[in-house]
């Protein structure tokens, strides 16, 4: 009852009826940004949701033309796998970080990993090919592969994987990524669809 008597003014007083009034509008502001923003898909392993910033286009794009696409999403690559708390908290963290950058328009032409995000896409590309990690029989095929295979980012070496040799958020022109709120809608021209269907 305090709590109550602390964030709303008396029923007598004409300002309480102001401060219903203006926390129904931050409430109702701060619903209808958490559905245009598509808040639940962060919640999902879909890479849709990754394009929801605009942003992040051609790093999609470059990812839905690579091998890794029929093996890994973003979250296989970019969230920690430990556990499950760990997991959404990495997430909810990294997310608002880039959100807010993504938001105030100041997100680098070439973007790079942050050290955190690193150590978390080096444990998983060890977790997904911890075979070729440790097979002794590279050693007699690349010197001193033991010691870079440990001791080296990944991508030193495999440096288009997974997301090609562009990387810059302009170099690739009207570039086209399916929007996750028109997912009801075809982009898929009504003739060739015809000619799908009669094949």
């Amino acid at each position: 009852m305090n709590l109550k008597k602390n964030i709303l003014p008396d029923k007598k007083s004409r300002w309480r009826t102001v401060a219903v009034f203006l926390i129904a509008v931050i409430t109702g502001l701060g619903l209808f940004m958490a559905k245009e923003a598509e808040v639940v898909s962060y919640m999902s392993d879909n890479p849709l949701a990754c394009v929801n910033c605009h942003v992040m286009t051609p790093v999609y794009n470059s990812w839905m033309h690579s091998s890794h696409r029929e093996w890994a999403n973003c979250n296989d690559c970019h969230v920690p796998h430990n556990n499950v708390f760990n997991k959404y908290y990495f997430k909810a963290k990294d997310g608002l970080f880039h959100a807010s950058v993504f938001t105030l328009r100041a997100e680098p032409e070439v973007m790079f990993m942050r050290e955190e995000s690193q150590e978390v896409v080096q444990n998983n590309c060890i977790r997904c090919h911890v075979q070729q990690v440790t097979q002794t029989k590279y050693d007699g095929w690349i010197e001193d592969h033991a010691k870079n295979r440990t001791e080296r980012k990944c991508w030193s070496c495999h440096q288009e994987v997974p997301h090609g040799t562009v990387h810059g958020i302009s170099t690739i022109k009207n570039n086209i990524a399916p929007i996750p709120t028109d997912t009801e809608e075809t982009v898929i021209p009504d003739w060739l669809e015809k000619q799908i269907e009669d094949k």
